[in-house]
Formats: C-alpha cells, sequence, structure tokens
C-alpha cells in the first residue's frame, strides 16, 4: 500500500506476521510441552470452575438442539443471513459517518490570525494580544506561545495553545474550539482559524481535513468562482473555520513611464527605474572599514519620505542635457490594490481553499458537498481538485478497499490448498462478511466512524473469524472420514467444536476491551478499531455456527467432495 496509509500499514503488517509466526512456534513446541508436564484435566471443585463448565455444557446442548432445524432449512437460513448482511451494509453506507482518521485530544491547538492585506506588524500584534488576553482568562489553558509575523506575511500570528491534561479540564480539545471560535467573534478586525495538531498528519497543508485547489486560465474568474464556493461551503453549515490562500487587498503603487514625454524632455526609461529603486529600496554604492569590519554604504529617502505616493512624486531625475526634472512630468502614478501572490500547481493558476469538519458531521459528507458545489459553481475550463487531507483520505480508502480484496484472495488459495478443495474455503469464508455487519453495527451503536483505525480492524478481523470456520469445517470432515453423510457429520461436530470456538472469541473480546473503554492519551484512534473488532467476532461467532453449516451442506449437494472416505448422502 503507498501514500500515508501504507506507513500504518506497513508496520501493522509486520507486527502481525511476525506475533503469528512466533505464536505459532511457540503453538508447536512449547505448548505441548507444558500440557505434558502441567495439565491436569479434573472435575471442577470452585464455584467459578463449575459455572465455567456448566455454561459451556448447555450451550453445546442447546446448540446440538438447534442444528439440525438449521440443516433442514439451508437455503432459507443463507437467505436470512444475506438479507441481514445487506441491511447491515446499508446502514453502514447510510448513517455511520466516513472520516481519514478521529481527531484525538493532545491538549494542543494551533491558533491562526490573520488581519487586513497591508496592516502593520504593530496592528498585527495588537490584535493577537487581544487573542491572548481572552485565552489567557480560560482554565483550560496552561500556557501559549505566540509567534508575530515570523516567516510569513506581517499580517498573519499564531498562537500555540498547550492545555491542561483531560484529567483537570471540563472541556475536550475539540470542544473547546467551538468555545474559541464564538468567543472571539467581538474581536474586530481579525480572521481567526483553528487546527488540531492530531490532523496535521503527512500530506496535509493546511492542517485542515478539507482542501480543495480551484485551477483555471483567467485569474479573475479563478477569484470570482472560488469566492462562491467558499460562500456555498458556508452556506451548508457543515464546514468551519473555511479559509484560502487568495489575498488581495496589498496596497500597490504602479510607476508607469510616458516613453513619448520621456523621449521629449530627453529621459531614459532605465534612469527613472533606477531613481525609483535608489531612492525608495536604497542601494548600495560602496563600503566603510570601522575596527576590522566593512559595513555598506547605502543611499535612499529616510523611512519618513518614502510614506506615501507623493514621496515619488517628488522626485528629481536628469535628463540627457544635465537638467533636473520632476519624475512626475514622465512617469504616470497608479494606486490600487494587488496580491500578496499568485499561486500555480500543475502549471495552471491555482486557488486553495480549506475548512475544518463542523461538529456533527464528517469528512465523507464534507467532501460530498464539495463536489455538488464544485459541479455547480465551475464551468467547463475550471476544476476543483482534492488535496492534501482531501487528497490523502481518497487514495486511502481506495488502498484499503484494495487490501481487503486481496487478502481475502490469498487466505482462499492458502485455504483451497490445504483443504484440497475449491468449494469448502468459500464456506469457510463465509465468516467474513457477518464480520462486518457486526463492525458496522457496533460503529453505528457506539457513534464511531469508519476511518484507517476501524478500517484496520476490519482486516484484523478477517484473521479471526476464519478460525471458527476451519474449526468446523475441519471437524466436520473427520466425522465424513469415519463414515457419516454430511447431515450426521455436521450434528455430531459443531456441537463438539463450540467450546473452543466460544473460547477463542471470549478471549479476542476480552482482549479488546480495555482499548475500547477509551483509557489514556490517543484513547481516540483505538476506540474504533476495538469496537470493530469486539462486535465484528460476536456478531461473526454466532452467525458462523449456523450459516457456515449449511453452506457446507449446500455446497456439497452442488459440489460434492471427491473422496472415496467421504460419504456424501
Amino acid at each position: 500500500m503507498e501514500g500515508v496509509i501504507g506507513r500504518y500499514f506497513l508496520v501493522f503488517g509486520v507486527t502481525l506476521s511476525v506475533s503469528v509466526a512466533f505464536s505459532l512456534l511457540e503453538a508447536l513446541t512449547l505448548t505441548p510441552m507444558r500440557c505434558s508436564r502441567f495439565l491436569d484435566v479434573k472435575e471442577r471443585t470452585t464455584w467459578l470452575g463449575k459455572t465455567v463448565e456448566n455454561t459451556f455444557k448447555k450451550s453445546a446442548a442447546l446448540y446440538k438442539k438447534l442444528i439440525p432445524s438449521t440443516l433442514k432449512r439451508p437455503y432459507l437460513t443463507i437467505a436470512l443471513a444475506t438479507l441481514f448482511f445487506a441491511a447491515t451494509v446499508a446502514l453502514g453506507v447510510l448513517f455511520i459517518k466516513r472520516e481519514m482518521m478521529p481527531a484525538e485530544d493532545q491538549a494542543r491547538l494551533i491558533v491562526n490570525i490573520r488581519t487586513d492585506v497591508g496592516t502593520s506588524l504593530s496592528l498585527t500584534d495588537e490584535k493577537t494580544k487581544e487573542v491572548e488576553k481572552y485565552l489567557n482568562t480560560r482554565t483550560e489553558v496552561e500556557s501559549i506561545f505566540t509567534s508575530v509575523g515570523g516567516s510569513s506575511a506581517v499580517n498573519n500570528a499564531s498562537i500555540m495553545i498547550n492545555m491542561k491534561p483531560k484529567t483537570k479540564r471540563k472541556l475536550s480539545a475539540q470542544k473547546f474550539m467551538e468555545v474559541i471560535r464564538k468567543e472571539t467573534k467581538s474581536i474586530k478586525g481579525i480572521k481567526l482559524t483553528i487546527q488540531d495538531p492530531s490532523l496535521a498528519f503527512a500530506g496535509n497543508r493546511a492542517g485542515k481535513p478539507i482542501e480543495y485547489s480551484i485551477r483555471g486560465a483567467d485569474w479573475d474568474k479563478l477569484v470570482e468562482y472560488s469566492a462562491k464556493i467558499m460562500s456555498e461551503m458556508e452556506k451548508s453549515k457543515k464546514m468551519t473555520d473555511i479559509d484560502t490562500n487568495y489575498l488581495a487587498g496589498m496596497p500597490e503603487l504602479q510607476v508607469i513611464p510616458d516613453r513619448v514625454k520621456a523621449r521629449d524632455r530627453g529621459v531614459d526609461v532605465s534612469d527613472i527605474t533606477d531613481t525609483v529603486n535608489v531612492m525608495m529600496a536604497s542601494a548600495a554604492v560602496g563600503k566603510y572599514s570601522d575596527n576590522g569590519r566593512r559595513y555598506d554604504i547605502r543611499i535612499g529617502l529616510p523611512a519618513s519620505e518614502r510614506a506615501s505616493p507623493q514621496s515619488i512624486k517628488s522626485l528629481l531625475i536628469r535628463n540627457n542635457r544635465g537638467e533636473l526634472i520632476p519624475i512626475s512630468d514622465v512617469v504616470r502614478i497608479d494606486q490600487r490594490k494587488g496580491l500578496q501572490s499568485i499561486t500555480r500547481e500543475d502549471r495552471q493558476r491555482a486557488i486553495s481553499v480549506n475548512a475544518n469538519v463542523a461538529p456533527g458531521s464528517s469528512q465523507q459528507e464534507c467532501i460530498d458537498i464539495m463536489k455538488k458545489i464544485s459541479k455547480d459553481v465551475l464551468p467547463a475550463g475550471y476544476t476543483a481538485l482534492p488535496t492534501g487531507s482531501t487528497k490523502t483520505y481518497g487514495e486511502s480508502f481506495t488502498g484499503l478497499y484494495f487490501a481487503l480484496f486481496l487478502g481475502i484472495l490469498v487466505a482462499y488459495m492458502v485455504l483451497a490448498s490445504q483443504f484440497n478443495s475449491f468449494s469448502q474455503p468459500v464456506a469457510i469464508l463465509m465468516a467474513l462478511p457477518f464480520s462486518v455487519s457486526g463492525a458496522f453495527l457496533g460503529l453505528w451503536a457506539t457513534g464511531q466512524t469508519l476511518n484507517i483505525y476501524s478500517m484496520i480492524g476490519l482486516i484484523l478481523l478477517m484473521g479471526i473469524v476464519k478460525k471458527n470456520s476451519i474449526l468446523l469445517v475441519e471437524f466436520t470432515n473427520q466425522m465424513r472420514a469415519k463414515g457419516m453423510s454430511v447431515r450426521e457429520a455436521l450434528i455430531e461436530a459443531c456441537p463438539i467444536r463450540l467450546r473452543p470456538i466460544l473460547m477463542t472469541s471470549l478471549a479476542t473480546v476480552a482482549a479488546a476491551i480495555p482499548a475500547a473503554l477509551a483509557w489514556g492519551p490517543g484513547a481516540e484512534s483505538r476506540i474504533p478499531m476495538s469496537i470493530a473488532v469486539i462486535c465484528g467476532v460476536i456478531v461473526s461467532t454466532i452467525l458462523t455456527l449456523f450459516v457456515v453449516p449449511s453452506f457446507y451442506m449446500i455446497l456439497e449437494r452442488w459440489f460434492p467432495t471427491k473422496s472415496e472416505k467421504y460419504k456424501n448422502n
């Protein structure tokens, strides 16, 4: 898997593969040795042991009563299971929110402040101090670090907020973001946006989940369309902290030489540009030494005399006859608002828009809205392309779906070689859809989202739930090898294999419960994965007990195993 998602799954795949390999080695070597020395099979004597033993026995007895009626109507069982799977998939598609990754409470936030283009550094600093004053009144804030200007424009500032630990404050980082937005609206002359550092992973340019690049040939049209798109984003109420890299309004003076007048007065155009450049920006004309150090000698107007357009008009320039002529006689001075910069991407002029997801919405929902907005607003020749986090999100889920498909295909190939059958692996893999059903039900019931962590849980389920089917199918084959028919073998084998199936499933669920309880830092990432595993294992285990035997029976009717040791009637 490529890109950002590949970095996550590389570690996941290596960890899982190595741990399973060592587990296999331990199971084949140390476990038999320990059993030979320490295992003592005897009657349970404690109340806990008796309770567990009776529970397993009663479960097996109940299962033995239910399985014959299931096998009597296998097609009905499969049909009901298929309807259940379809309903849960529809539930997942319609009601489960999707995003790249959930926001984590890392006790850190970044507040970005922007004043009007052309604002001085001192005024930007004053406005930033107003925000600082408000933040210092909040009990959630432990410390702040402010940068005004810096490497960006002088009208930009950022405040890094370090919050108190989660146990010492009432509001989460995400709730505090909403409070900051609401209570700083009274500060005039600034545009304030908030960045959640937990979402600023690789590939995320603006640190926001929604990032699009509006591209086209005509710059004026591009400005118009991007403004319309941002207006529609505001109207949707699904996005907040909407911002752009297009910054108009920078005061600009254009000194335009009048070539006809300059020629009539004997003034060279290059002399005009040199004079304006030297007087307004200063220029180094020599050096001098003092105490062993060399310094530039610069000439130019003092700062107080170059603060207005009149400063340029008062300049004098010498013509080819040695006469001093007012520069205003040979130039035209236009004052207008310009741009700080013109951006290009892939050799096209581009304006970027970005936003955070509003509370109650999801990244996928916002992306769908952006697709509709761009389709309605942009004409032919203009495009809105996902960038940063939005682009990574699309690529990641494409890679995840491919990984799921490839995992199932490889599993089928391995099982087909192990069972020496093309049909029996299909019966084993029938457990997989219901693990997805369980995961979707769990995510929906707990209000979690489908993200890369819950997808890790789904891929993990692909390996976990197959073992239940393998236990049933393998032991059924052993019963058939003793001369039993398919039905007799299933009725005999399934209740016997119920105990190891329940033991392994309960052990898996128990191991995932601590992570699902949201303890400690980063719990927001562990919860969806754990919920997916817990609910997927539970639902898949229950349905596997009835669906796999029914499907096994149907397959043996359609594609009977061609082996003399198996009785197929």
